[in-house]
C-alpha cells in the first residue's frame, strides 16, 4: 500500500529536487525527471530514490552528493541516495518547464513519445531527424556529431543560421 507522502516529504522532495543537473545546469533534477522519490524512513533519516538519464551516468555521483549536501544543510543527518534503474529513465520525464528551458538554454529539447509516433504513424521509420534549432526555429539541421559535450546529447548544425547546437537525444 502506498501512503501519500507527509508535508515533510514533499518539503524535502521539493528541496532535493531543485538541485541543478551537475551537466545542464539549467534545468533541476525535478525538471529531468530522475528524482524519483523520497522518504522519511526514521527520525532524522531520509531515503532518496534517483535514477539516472543512462546506465553508467557519470553524473549520477555529482547528484547524489548534491541532494545529500542541500538536505544536510535543512538539518537532515542522515541521507541515502539510492541508484533506481526500474522502470528506466526516458525522455519523455522531462517536464515541460525543463524542455522550455533547454531550449532558452540553446539545446534542443528531445521529442515527445506521442510526437515521435505521428511522425512514423503507418508509415517506415524515417532516418533523419527533423530537429527544430533552438536559436531560430528552423527544421534544416544535420547532424554532426552522435556525441556531445555528454553521451545523452547529439551535436547538429542549423543550416538556416549556421550555429552549432546540442540536442538531447530522445530515449
Amino acid at each position: 500500500m502506498v501512503t501519500a507522502p507527509t508535508p515533510l516529504e514533499e518539503e524535502l522532495r521539493a528541496l532535493a529536487g531543485s538541485v541543478p543537473d551537475p551537466e545542464l545546469p539549467v534545468i533541476t533534477l525535478a525538471e529531468l525527471g530522475v528524482l524519483r522519490g523520497l522518504h522519511l524512513v526514521g527520525p532524522g533519516r531520509v531515503e532518496v530514490e534517483l535514477t539516472p538519464t543512462y546506465t553508467g551516468c557519470p553524473a549520477i555521483e555529482a547528484m547524489s552528493a548534491d541532494i545529500e549536501r542541500v538536505l544536510h544543510d535543512h538539518g537532515i543527518p542522515e541521507v541515502e541516495v539510492r541508484t533506481v534503474l526500474s522502470p528506466p529513465w526516458t525522455t519523455d520525464a522531462i517536464s515541460a518547464e525543463g524542455r522550455r528551458k533547454l531550449e532558452e538554454f540553446g539545446v534542443a529539447p528531445p521529442r515527445p513519445t506521442a510526437a515521435r509516433h505521428e511522425q512514423h504513424a503507418g508509415g517506415p521509420v524515417l532516418v533523419q531527424l527533423a530537429i527544430r534549432c533552438p536559436h531560430c526555429g528552423s527544421t534544416d539541421t544535420t547532424l554532426l556529431s552522435r556525441f556531445s559535450s555528454t553521451a545523452c546529447k547529439a551535436l547538429r548544425r542549423c543550416e538556416a543560421c549556421r550555429e552549432p547546437f546540442d540536442h538531447f537525444k530522445e530515449l
